[in-house]
């Protein structure tokens, strides 16, 4: 029997016995290149590799469809096949944003999806990348990342298409809730984390999507035009940090343009930036079907990416630019064969870097208790209490009457949509809903109804569909609290049209609110949103998109049982007439000039407008106070050292944030985030907090001079609780100088 012909429920058993051929063929000799680093070890195997050897590790294959896998695939998004003559395994590429994704297959009307990897896909979802950058603490972003990394090798997994940080240029981007946030020290410090957690288990890291891919409208053809000084203040700058802290094995090239060039096709981008001004060692790979021509090669792209083996998937393609038409050009010398050379070896590199030789995936059951701890520890932490009139939270004891209503809050908690969705354990709560083409609308089995009552034992916990705005105001009514569920389904593909709650939340809310003054608001979003009635309810939480444990943590912190301690990653507007394109734009060009590096929370203070709730912002049940800053420089190198007290009657977690502004007019707006730090601290405990701020966060970025400049000057520091909220002020003297970039 040929394995190409085993049936799919045995697509673990081919990727095991693949596995074992991989293993078999590693000689002695290997285990004496322990000692050598990735970049020789993957030299000395470079050496062993006919030209058809390297050809064959820089395509992989669409492999998500089960009717089209090939021998060896499980159902993964890409695949290399291994080399077993060579002892090299498989790659086996997969998303997992915020969990292990596993590929709907549609059945038809009124059917639920089959998966690709069946049952043993499911896995653990984490709250949004939003929600996880909205915790401002890479520690639980390294948990996280390990995590997932973990559950993905024990389903054969060994290369992950997470780190998605592309700033939040625009908020109604379908995939908002994927990324990190408007900050570029924010979303590296998040991302960072994230990737060293998953590569800590030997499964390769992705950082994507390289770069400026902030919409999802015209996404494969839409221009992003920006200038160069802006673009490395503010995008670039994410990616460089982030590669610095995580050193993630490969990125991911966008779909879009960048200034007219496609980023799979930009030598500016890959070729001179990111592997020449950066020192880049690993591999960049396309996004799915976002190659343009073999002569991406040499514009620095090392791996086609999903290429369609006939399973007609929208996004991939039925031929390669690095198939026949590489061949034939390194034949005619349009692209050395030391070209090819230098692909595989990035390849082979982070192969080594990350363990996948010596630790190859070995599927076994997940761990299903400890990782949704892990789970409801970060959405414990990313849950952001944006309003709490009369401290109507925690709730009390004595409450005897409870109605919540709207969003499924009986039976799960909403999770987004696209290539980021994780079928979770044990199936969604309720039936999936078929969104736009492959998304499926899907909550996550994590009761908030059920959670409340087990924390609020001697209360009566109503609950109502909020289907009728009347029904639901009279439930209200007749309770001493009402909180109201409000979602909004946010997925890949598709951007919002507005800011506004959809399907007329914002009027049942307003109804609520008005049968019961003791109204309270939980938010489960893909990003920002308007709150017409915000003034007309005492509490608003928000959850984010909140994961396997949402439910637990989010009655947790209504109950008090957890002091909330999220910040906003996101400036939310008062509306979009707040924001630089007050629509989004169905041309093919968007001008990212008008914002600049000034982005989220900068464009809001250079333009002196009122957000909503500012970026950094979120309450507590405590009360943090700074105190004793001090600062010293030395030359271009800045540090911060405060006191932070907890001022109030309850543990708590504090994140005081540092920004600094720099002399004159130099800087792109009035602050730059410049650090930050999350710690916690019993009633009355302090602690000293020490930040040094990284010199580029001091410069402009010189085009003509090709480097980063620091002007000589004082540069003004400020410690407090967001963006807008300052206790401390003090400054720097700081020397001119100057850093490649």
């Amino acid at each position: 029997m040929k394995l190409a012909n085993l049936p799919r429920t045995a697509a673990f058993v081919r990727t095991a016995l693949f596995t074992a051929l991989s293993l078999a063929c590693l000689t002695p000799a290997w285990a004496d290149q322990a000692a050598a680093s990735p970049d020789q070890r993957a030299n000395q195997l470079l050496k062993r590799m006919s030209l058809e050897d390297m050809h064959h590790m820089v395509q992989s294959y669409n492999d998500m469809m089960s009717l089209k896998q090939q021998p060896g695939g499980i159902g993964a998004a890409g695949y290399v096949p291994a080399l077993p003559k060579l002892g090299i395994p498989a790659l086996q590429e997969n998303d997992a944003g915020i969990g292990v994704h596993n590929y709907p297959v549609d059945q038809g009307a009124g059917k639920q999806p089959a998966h690709v990897r069946g049952e043993a896909g499911n896995a653990t979802p984490l709250p949004s990348t939003l929600g996880i950058a909205a915790t401002f603490n890479p520690q639980v972003a390294y948990e996280g990342g390990r995590m997932i990394a973990g559950e993905a090798r024990h389903q054969g997994i060994n290369v992950l298409l997470a780190g998605g940080i592309n700033l939040t240029r625009e908020p109604r981007d379908g995939r908002t809730f994927e990324y990190l946030g408007e900050d570029p020290l924010l979303a590296a410090r998040i991302d960072g984390g994230e990737i060293r957690g998953i590569q800590s288990q030997h499964v390769i890291s992705t950082l994507k999507h390289y770069a400026l891919n902030d919409q999802e409208t015209n996404r494969l053809t839409v221009s992003s035009n920006i200038d160069e000084r802006v673009m490395r203040e503010s995008d670039l700058l994410a990616f460089e940090l982030a590669i610095e802290d995580g050193h993630p094995g490969s990125v991911m090239c966008g779909y879009n343009k960048v200034n007219g060039e496609w980023d799979c096709s930009s030598k500016h981008l890959l070729q001179e930036i990111l592997k020449g001004d950066w020192k880049y060692p690993g591999w960049v790979m396309t996004d799915w079907g976002a190659d343009h021509g073999v002569m991406d090669a040499m514009a620095g792209t090392d791996q086609v990416s999903g290429i369609d083996a006939g399973t007609g998937f929208s996004l991939g393609q039925t031929s390669s630019s690095f198939g026949a038409p590489l061949l034939l050009a390194i034949q005619k010398g349009d692209i050395p064969r030391s070209r090819l050379e230098d692909m595989t070896h990035r390849i082979l590199r982070s192969m080594y870097a990350a363990g996948l030789f010596e630790h190859p995936p070995a599927t076994k059951p997940l761990d299903v208790e400890a990782d949704a701890t892990v789970a409801l520890h970060a959405a414990e932490e990313a849950i952001v209490l944006l309003k709490n009139d009369h401290d109507q939270l925690p709730l009390h004891e004595e409450i005897k009457t409870v109605a919540v209503i709207g969003a499924h809050a009986d039976a799960g908690v909403l999770s987004g949509g696209g290539s980021a969705q994780v079928w979770p354990i044990g199936g969604p709560a309720i039936p999936a809903v078929k969104g736009p083409d492959w998304q499926w609308k899907v909550f996550d089995p994590s009761s908030p109804v059920k959670a409340l009552k087990q924390l609020l034992p001697n209360a009566k916990i109503a609950y109502d569909d909020g289907s009728d705005p009347v029904r639901a105001a009279a439930l209200a009514k007749s309770s001493d609290v009402a909180i109201v569920f409000a979602t909004q389904w946010t997925c890949e593909g598709v951007d919002q049209a507005d800011l506004a709650l959809p399907d007329k939340q914002d009027g049942l809310i307003e109804t609520v609110a008005a049968a019961n003054s003791h109204s309270v608001v939980v938010l489960e979003n893909g990003g920002p949103v308007k709150m017409p009635w915000l003034s007309k309810v005492g509490a608003v939480v928000e959850a984010w998109y909140p994961g396997a444990r949402g439910g637990e943590a989010i009655a947790g912190v209504l109950t008090g049982k957890v002091n909330p301690s999220g910040r906003l990653p996101v400036t939310f507007p008062q509306d979009e007439q707040q924001l630089p394109r007050r629509q989004i734009t169905q041309e093919q060009q968007v001008d990212y000039n008008i914002d600049g590096a000034a982005v989220g929370y900068k464009w809001f203070d250079k333009n002196n407008l009122q957000p909503l709730f500012p970026f950094g912002f979120g309450l507590s049940y405590s009360r943090f106070d700074y105190s004793n800053l001090q600062v010293s420089a030395q030359g271009d190198r800045v540090t911060v050292s405060f006191k932070v007290s907890n001022a109030g009657q309850r543990e708590g977690m504090d994140t005081p944030q540092v920004y600094v502004s720099l002399p004159g007019d130099s800087g792109e707006a009035p602050r730059r985030l410049a650090g930050f730090q999350k710690l916690a601290l019993q009633p009355g405990q302090s602690r000293t907090v020490t930040v040094t701020i990284d010199p580029r966060l001091l410069a402009t970025f010189d085009v003509p001079g090709h480097q980063w400049k620091v002007a000589a000057g004082s540069y003004p520091i400020r410690v407090g609780h967001s963006s807008r909220d300052f206790e401390l002020n003090g400054a720097a003297t700081v020397a001119a100088a100057t850093m490649a970039p």
